[in-house]
Protein backbone atom coordinates (compact mmCIF):
# COMPACT_ATOMS: atom_id res chain seq x y z
CA UNK A 1 0.00 0.00 0.00
CA UNK A 2 1.40 3.40 -0.97
CA UNK A 3 1.54 6.49 1.23
CA UNK A 4 -1.17 8.05 -0.92
CA UNK A 5 -3.42 5.05 -0.33
CA UNK A 6 -2.82 5.21 3.42
CA UNK A 7 -3.62 8.93 3.46
CA UNK A 8 -6.77 8.28 1.46
CA UNK A 9 -7.95 5.59 3.88
CA UNK A 10 -7.21 7.79 6.89
CA UNK A 11 -9.07 10.72 5.34
CA UNK A 12 -12.18 8.52 5.13
CA UNK A 13 -12.07 7.61 8.84
CA UNK A 14 -14.31 9.30 11.34
CA UNK A 15 -12.84 11.20 14.30
CA UNK A 16 -13.15 8.24 16.66
CA UNK A 17 -11.32 5.94 14.25
CA UNK A 18 -8.54 8.49 13.69
CA UNK A 19 -8.08 8.90 17.46
CA UNK A 20 -7.87 5.14 17.90
CA UNK A 21 -5.27 4.94 15.14
CA UNK A 22 -3.33 7.81 16.68
CA UNK A 23 -3.28 6.13 20.11
CA UNK A 24 -2.21 2.83 18.54
CA UNK A 25 0.66 4.46 16.66
CA UNK A 26 1.76 6.34 19.78
CA UNK A 27 1.76 3.06 21.74
CA UNK A 28 3.92 1.41 19.09
CA UNK A 29 6.35 4.32 19.13
CA UNK A 30 6.63 4.28 22.92
CA UNK A 31 7.17 0.54 23.04
CA UNK A 32 9.88 0.61 20.40
CA UNK A 33 11.94 3.34 22.05
CA UNK A 34 11.74 2.34 25.69
CA UNK A 35 14.47 0.19 27.22
CA UNK A 36 13.42 -2.95 29.06
CA UNK A 37 12.16 -2.22 32.58
CA UNK A 38 14.86 -2.86 35.16
CA UNK A 39 17.75 -2.79 32.68
CA UNK A 40 20.74 -0.51 33.19
CA UNK A 41 19.55 1.67 30.29
CA UNK A 42 16.08 1.92 31.84
CA UNK A 43 17.52 2.92 35.23
CA UNK A 44 19.67 5.61 33.59
CA UNK A 45 16.69 6.94 31.65
CA UNK A 46 14.50 7.06 34.77
CA UNK A 47 17.26 8.89 36.68
CA UNK A 48 17.56 11.39 33.82
CA UNK A 49 13.81 11.98 33.78
CA UNK A 50 13.66 12.42 37.56
CA UNK A 51 16.49 14.95 37.35
CA UNK A 52 14.53 16.87 34.69
CA UNK A 53 11.41 16.94 36.84
CA UNK A 54 13.40 18.13 39.86
CA UNK A 55 14.89 20.88 37.68
CA UNK A 56 11.39 22.02 36.75
CA UNK A 57 11.54 20.73 33.19
CA UNK A 58 8.84 18.08 33.56
CA UNK A 59 5.07 18.18 33.18
CA UNK A 60 2.44 17.71 35.84
CA UNK A 61 -0.26 15.09 35.42
CA UNK A 62 -2.75 17.87 34.65
CA UNK A 63 -0.47 19.36 31.98
CA UNK A 64 0.00 15.97 30.32
CA UNK A 65 -3.76 15.37 30.26
CA UNK A 66 -4.31 18.83 28.74
CA UNK A 67 -1.68 18.19 26.05
CA UNK A 68 -3.25 14.84 25.16
CA UNK A 69 -6.74 16.33 25.05
CA UNK A 70 -5.54 19.19 22.85
CA UNK A 71 -3.69 16.84 20.51
CA UNK A 72 -6.62 14.42 20.12
CA UNK A 73 -9.18 17.04 19.11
Amino acid sequence: MSIAEVKERISKMNVRQRHALQRHLADIELKSEEPKVGSVAWKREMARRIDEVKAGKGYTHTEVRALIAKHCR
